[in-house]
């Protein structure tokens, strides 16, 4: 079974030890095997000059090391343990990626308005999916698929624009980052709150965007008085 893992603290440094790749594989073939998730292996960090760079060769790439490498990549993933064991192997070091609209969707909020909601949740007794931490100080909830289109709508339902506070749907054509993939040197993906048996039954969007968008919305006012 998947560990869980303690949520991380808002303003915690996380301390990200060098990324080991058969922390990679292995991590790949659980979520194929005990989760059901389709994966496919992205780009690599590289040793260049001193330092790392994304094995894609750019070396401005906004997500070094934690991006696709092919435009065909939703085709390349698969939910077989022993397909994803055969491709980690024959390039270990590639981050460990997750298509969204398959098997799960997911809610992508600013981290701070991410960790207001978890604790908002737990008070109002709401069960929760998996959650990631990136190192880009984002948070994305994972709730079943179709959740990602219905999101704006039901922020607009509740008074709020989505796209105003910083609330995202990750849907079907997106994919996103799963720990421990590393993004450059800011840092790696990290879970929240992890994959349990407890949580292998995911919520429906309805369930989580309520104190999402509450916590978004308050953070988005935050931002605006302290610039103002």
């Amino acid at each position: 079974m998947l560990g869980v893992e303690k949520p991380i603290g808002v303003t915690e440094a996380a301390q990200v030890p060098q990324q080991r790749s058969e922390l990679l594989l292995d991590a790949a073939v659980r979520y194929a095997e005990e989760r059901h998730w389709d994966v496919f292996p992205g780009t690599w960090l590289e040793a260049v000059g001193g330092g790392e760079r994304c094995s894609c060769g750019d070396a401005g790439c906004a997500l070094p090391g934690a991006h696709a490498d092919r435009p065909d990549w939703a085709g390349q993933a698969t939910g077989s343990g022993a397909a994803a064991r055969r491709m980690w192997s024959r390039q270990p070091r590639a981050s460990v990626l997750l298509p969204t609209g398959r098997a799960f969707d997911a809610l992508e909020v600013p981290e701070a308005a991410g960790f207001l909601a978890l604790a908002r949740m737990e008070r109002m007794d709401l069960t929760l999916g998996p959650v990631t931490c990136t190192p880009d100080r984002r948070m994305l909830f994972f709730v079943l698929p179709g959740g990602a289109a219905k999101a704006a709508e039901l922020v607009r339902a509740l008074g709020w624009n989505a796209e105003a506070i910083d609330l995202t749907g990750r849907g079907e054509g997106y994919y996103i980052a799963a720990p421990p993939t590393r993004v450059g040197g800011r840092g790696a993906v990290q879970w929240a709150c992890g994959p349990t048996n407890a949580n292998r039954w995911l919520p429906d969007v309805d369930e989580l965007i309520s104190p999402l968008a509450y916590a978004c919305a308050r953070e988005a006012a935050a931002a605006r008085a302290r610039t103002s």
